[in-house]
């Protein structure tokens, strides 16, 4: 017997139709790359996306048809996202921070047909347009005012585009396991390979994304997601704030602590969400002008392991609640949110902590587990770490046009790459990537937390900590340094620190400074290129080892 409920497909279009009606005045406020700020709301968001998908319409954009952006945070990259998701396109985000073979490679193989671009990036496709001949048109982000003279083919100037559309656009109906967006991988083993996400996962992952006991966002928020939408769908904001009703601030192109403050501060953000780097520059301005930020509430830092300094001064300092956050872009993205769980309130104040280090608990619509290297499921212990996996609904199955082949265990479970431990109460911790895990005499020495510790240093501003061969232990710890911009801190001093923080056995064996570490396109410690950096390079302990 079914039940008699309607036949309501979960579409990315109810998101905003839900905004315009329910919150229409709540605004949309946008750094724009030509500069001011612009300001709109919800209703305008709608009525202007209805008539791009209503130009894109006209102009032959089909159900399946694959739309290539590059662009920033702004409003007529949202608005993009909704028309071409509206038609039952799929709307494909490229990292502009990638190589130029790594962008050829993704634009031809993601077949995109029309391409939208901001200002900022005309120069890079006018590079490699001759290498992306499947690409028909450029519709460049901006109005007639500001169009520059560009050599790209069939340069179209978005606002002209969307003059030609009709406001009240009325959406075409089709499945919820419709493709709505993807974006790919960070390639760092073989090519980058295409997640393509579908309404319905979309949805529900904006839904529990929105959930008291996840990111808790709310109509009364202001939410500021500097995060880009190039980076695995925003961690989901875009959907998520309108969803909620939330006034929504798009920072645009300007990615600086100054830059980052000022909208923080004029908008009065309550909520906001990068990776750690940009967190870093945030924190540097406000050591340095001794600003503060009254009206923020809770800040999530993903991407990669947070240092727990960053997470101390952000409370301590700025009384501004973090959550830790893990995901992946296979994961829609955020898989854990390390939010307080019922019935660990009484907690005192060091063990509350160490949990508040964790990446944090599932929300509803994912499952976990960590197996050993044999598949076999290991204790939540918060001491046993073996390989993560995950599934949901929210979880990528396979990758476009079969990359990869069969990615599922026989469980439908998928293999994060992650090395992880999972407390008694569903709390997990990464420890390392499985790839990034220095393995020593045996045993496993987590690369995170070495980092983490280092980090806490009063003269370092960042570090990263690779395995080196050594002729008895297999692998052994080398930590990378960065010193704070004066310091002339030394190795010794901060060996020193670590000592008693952490086992004897897992001490770097040497310590190496350098002006800056490598990052992938996506603001992570690149390890690979680290790796290669220190190829070669002989530590003090492997000639007595000899």
């Amino acid at each position: 017997m079914e039940g008699l409920m309607q036949d309501w497909p979960l579409l990315v279009h109810t998101i905003l139709d839900h905004a315009a009606k329910y919150h229409g005045d709540r605004e949309v406020v946008s750094r724009s790359v030509e500069g001011p700020i612009h300001r709109c709301t919800y209703r305008d968001i709608d009525r202007r996306s209805r008539k791009l998908a209503s130009a894109l319409s006209k102009r032959g954009v089909e159900l399946g048809d694959i739309l290539g952006t590059m662009a920033w945070n702004g409003y007529r990259h949202m608005e993009t996202w909704y028309a071409v998701m509206g038609l039952g396109a799929v709307v494909h985000t490229v990292n502009p921070r990638l190589f130029a073979d790594q962008l050829d490679y993704i634009i031809n193989h993601g077949e995109d047909e029309l391409f939208f671009l901001d200002l900022t990036f005309v120069p890079v496709l006018e590079k490699i347009q001759d290498t992306i001949p499947k690409v028909k048109s450029f519709i460049i982000m901006t109005d007639e005012e500001h169009m520059p003279d560009t050599s790209l083919r069939e340069a179209v100037c978005y606002e002209t585009l969307l003059a030609e559309g009709d406001g009240d656009f009325q959406w075409p109906s089709f499945d919820e396991n419709t493709a709505s967006t993807m974006c790919y991988t960070s390639g760092t083993t073989g090519n980058p390979k295409g997640v393509l996400y579908s309404h319905r996962s979309n949805v529900l992952h904006a839904m529990a994304v929105c959930a008291g006991d996840a990111l808790a966002l709310k109509s009364t928020d202001t939410i500021m997601p500097v995060v880009p939408m190039f980076h695995a769908n925003a961690w989901s904001l875009v959907f998520s704030t309108p969803m909620s009703g939330a006034k929504f601030v798009l920072p645009g192109a300007q990615m600086d602590g100054a830059s980052i403050y000022e909208l923080l501060d004029t908008e009065k953000v309550t909520f906001t969400a990068a990776v750690p780097t940009i967190w870093l520059m945030l924190l540097q301005h406000l050591e340095q002008t001794g600003e503060k930020l009254p009206a923020l509430e809770r800040v999530v830092i993903g991407g990669s392991a947070c240092p727990p300094a960053m997470i101390e001064t952000f409370e301590r300092n700025y009384d501004a609640q973090v959550i830790h956050a893990w995901g992946m872009t296979e994961t829609s993205p955020l898989g854990t949110l390390c939010v307080t769980k019922g019935g660990l309130e009484d907690l005192d104040a060091d063990a509350a902590w160490q949990i508040k280090l964790k990446q944090g608990r599932v929300p509803y619509t994912v499952d976990l587990r960590i197996e050993d290297d044999d598949g076999n499921a290991l204790a939540w212990d918060g001491k046993a770490f073996g390989h993560l996996k995950i599934k949901g609904p929210g979880v990528a199955k396979g990758y476009f046009k079969s990359e990869g082949g069969d990615i599922l265990d026989r469980d439908g479970f998928f293999s994060t790459g992650d090395v992880s431990t999972m407390d008694e109460h569903g709390y997990m911790q990464i420890t390392d990537r499985s790839k990034d895990v220095i393995k020593s005499g045996g045993e496993w020495i987590s690369s995170i937390d070495l980092e983490n510790i280092a980090v806490g240093h009063p003269d370092v501003t960042e570090a990263a900590v690779v395995g080196i061969a050594h002729p008895k232990w297999d692998e052994r710890p080398l930590l990378v340094i960065v010193r704070r911009e004066g310091s002339e801190v030394s190795g010794e001093d901060v060996l020193k620190f670590m000592d008693g923080k952490i086992a004897k056995w897992w001490m770097p064996d040497d310590v190496a400074f350098v002006d800056e570490i490598p990052h992938t396109a996506t603001g992570k410690i690149s390890k690979l290129h680290l790796r290669q950096q220190f190829e070669g390079y002989v530590l003090p302990t492997a000639n007595a080892a000899e």
